[in-house]
């Protein structure tokens, strides 16, 4: 199911089929570096249906591949995911390395913020980077978003970020 698109990409759900996609994305290293572990395969299958099921109607909750129009190949992710305070949403995106530096994850934050505010009854909608992360620090910057403070997870210095409606 489409979410919703931009000039150049498809941001849809996930589905079973996406496996290869989704393990491109979760199990590369370069991609994880500012998120998490990257994933084996094995774990990728696992995260993929936990994924799947967040997915609610009348929610934007969970994570959506970004597909390229002009090649129909997975970019990408981007995602809507609560706050560990269970009240509030963080926006989240990753590129696969050859998309780096295009615009496409200024792209999709632009179009997906206002998304989000049209359909989730929120005015505000928070990131997260990690300090060394300055490209995502830049997309957050540039669609608008404010740094509202700085904190420690699991030993790992992170930037919080702030977009009001």
């Amino acid at each position: 199911m489409l979410l919703f698109e931009t000039d150049r990409c498809i941001v849809r759900k996930i589905t079973a089929a996406d496996e290869e996609g989704f393990f491109k994305i979760n199990g590369n290293p370069e991609v994880m570096k500012h998120i998490r572990p990257a994933k084996s395969k094995e774990e990728c299958a696992i995260f993929l249906d936990q994924n799947i099921q967040l997915y609610r109607q009348d929610s934007v909750i969970g994570r959506y591949l970004v597909i390229e129009k002009s090649t129909t190949h997975v970019i990408g992710m981007f995602s809507y995911l609560l706050l560990s305070d269970e009240l509030n949403y963080h926006i989240g995106f990753a590129l696969l390395p050859p998309f780096w530096g295009k615009g496409y994850a200024l792209e999709f934050v632009k179009f997906g913020v206002p998304y989000f505010f049209s359909h989730q009854p929120c005015n505000e909608l928070y990131a997260i980077t990690n300090k060394e992360n300055i490209a995502s620090q830049k997309v957050l910057l540039n669609s608008g978003f404010k740094a509202t403070q700085n904190f420690l997870l699991n030993e790992q210095a992170l930037d919080l970020y702030v977009i009001r409606k």
